[in-house]
C-alpha cells in the first residue's frame, strides 16, 4: 500500500508587519505540507520582496531621497515641504546650499521589525538649473555673471578648488 497525498489550494491572509524588508520571512504555523504518516502539517514561510519606491530608497532602517531645489532657494535659502512616511514636514534650506548637501531628519526612517530605534531620512538636495528662461531672466543672469566676474571666483568655492587642482596637476606634468 502506497502513500496517498491530497493537495489542495488554500488562500491565506498574511499580516505583514511594518518595517519588513526584502529577504525577511513570515512563518505561518501549521499551514505547510501535511506531516509524514498522518503527522501534523508543517509551517509555511512567506519570503518578502519589497517593491522599489518612487521617492525613497531604503538602507536598513534609514531612508534616502533626492530633493530638487531651485537656484534661488540654494543661493538665498528657503523652506521646503519634504515627504516622509508619516506625511510632509518642513525642511529649512540655509543660504548658499550646494548640490549634494545631505540633510538628516532623525527618526523619520523605518522602525525595524525586530525592534530597535527608528531610522533617519537622509535628504540630498540637487540644485536645478532653470530652463525656458525669458529674455529678462537671461539679462538678469548676465548682469549677475558680470558682477560675479568682477569680484573674482571667490563666490564659487568648488569651481575655484577644482581649477586649483587642475593647475597643480598640469604643473606636475611639466618637465
Amino acid at each position: 500500500m502506497g502513500v496517498v497525498l491530497f493537495r489542495k489550494n488554500k488562500t491565506l491572509s498574511v499580516k505583514v508587519p511594518a518595517g519588513v524588508d526584502t529577504g525577511d520571512r513570515i512563518r505561518l504555523s501549521g499551514e505547510g505540507e501535511a506531516g509524514l504518516h498522518g503527522g501534523p502539517p508543517g509551517d509555511l514561510f512567506v519570503q518578502m520582496n519589497v517593491k522599489a519606491h518612487s521617492i525613497f530608497e531604503r538602507d536598513g532602517r534609514d531612508l534616502f531621497c533626492e530633493i530638487p531645489i531651485s537656484f534661488t532657494d540654494a543661493a538665498l535659502g528657503g523652506e521646503l515641504e519634504v515627504p516622509t512616511l508619516e506625511g510632509k514636514i518642513k525642511l529649512k534650506i540655509p543660504s548658499e546650499t550646494q548640490t549634494g548637501k545631505l540633510f538628516r531628519l532623525r527618526g523619520k526612517g523605518v522602525t525595524p521589525v525586530r525592534g530597535g530605534s527608528k531610522g533617519d531620512l537622509l535628504c540630498r538636495v540637487v540644485v536645478e538649473t532653470p530652463i525656458h528662461l525669458t529674455k529678462r531672466q537671461k539679462e538678469i543672469l548676465n548682469e549677475f555673471t558680470e558682477i560675479q566676474t568682477s569680484q573674482g571666483d571667490r563666490q564659487s568655492p568648488k569651481k575655484t578648488s577644482w581649477f586649483d587642482g587642475v593647475k597643480k596637476f598640469v604643473d606636475t606634468l611639466k618637465p
